[in-house]
């Protein structure tokens, strides 16, 4: 693997423990699709930083958790017009 590939999972990952982000807003962020986010934090990560997979993998089961919510109330919000 590319040391460039690296370094982008250490800078992902850094910038979605640190916001608290999820990985379409931190796709938005950096200009790559969501699925170069997500392999570079779930499995590129692992074997580069151990400490920050584990605060990643914190935030993204967080946004699991939440994201049924965040539908809702986008969906809501779509309707009413606001």
């Amino acid at each position: 693997m590319r040391e460039a590939t690296k370094n982008r999972a250490v800078e992902l990952g850094e910038y979605i423990a640190l916001n608290k982000a999820t990985v379409r807003a931190t796709a938005g962020r950096f200009g790559i699709s969501k699925s170069t986010v997500h392999k570079d934090v779930t499995q590129r990560l692992k074997s580069r930083d151990p400490g920050l997979y584990a605060q990643v993998k914190q935030v993204l089961e967080i946004n699991k958790m939440e994201r049924h919510i965040r539908g809702g109330m986008a969906t809501r919000k779509k309707y009413k017009g606001i």
